[in-house]
C-alpha cells in the first residue's frame, strides 16, 4: 500500500508527540493510537502504518545486544552497561548471551551499529588477508 506524503508528515508529528526526554512512551503510542482509530481521520490506515514502522524502527535502535564466549560477571555486565548508556543515552534494553563460536572476546550491536572485538571476527578477518 502505497502511504501518502500527508499521512507521514503526520505520522511523524505523531510520533514526535510519542517522544518523552528522547524515548518513546508505550502509554503515550496506545492512546495515540486508541484517538487515530477512534477518530478516524482522512488516510488514517496510512499514518497507523507509517507511525508503526517509526516505532519499530525507534524500538530497534533503543535495543542493544551483547555477545560473548563465556558468561559475564556481574560487575562487567554493569560496566558494559554503563558505556553503552554513556553513548546511547539511557533507556536502552540491554540483552545479555553466551555464544561459544566466538572463541572469546565480545560483540555489541545496538541498533544497526556492530562493535565486535571477538577472537572469531579477527581469526575471519585474517584468513581474508590470505
Amino acid at each position: 500500500m502505497k502511504i501518502s506524503k500527508q499521512a507521514r508528515r503526520e505520522a511523524k508529528q505523531v510520533f514526535r508527540i510519542c517522544l518523552a526526554n528522547g524515548t518513546l512512551d508505550p502509554n503515550r503510542v496506545r492512546q495515540v493510537v486508541q484517538h487515530l482509530i477512534d477518530q478516524k481521520p482522512r488516510g488514517y490506515v496510512g499514518i497507523l502504518s507509517h507511525f508503526e514502522r517509526l516505532v519499530r524502527l525507534e524500538e530497534h535502535r533503543r535495543t542493544a545486544k551483547v555477545e560473548s564466549a563465556v558468561p559475564l560477571s556481574p560487575d562487567l555486565q554493569a560496566n558494559v552497561q554503563n558505556s553503552l548508556e554513556r553513548v546511547y543515552g539511557n533507556g536502552l534494553n540491554i540483552s545479555f548471551s553466551q555464544n561459544p563460536s566466538l572463541v572469546g572476546g565480545m560483540r555489541i550491536q545496538v541498533g544497526s551499529d556492530v562493535y565486535d572485538g571477538s577472537v572469531q571476527a579477527r581469526l575471519n578477518a585474517l584468513q581474508e588477508s590470505f
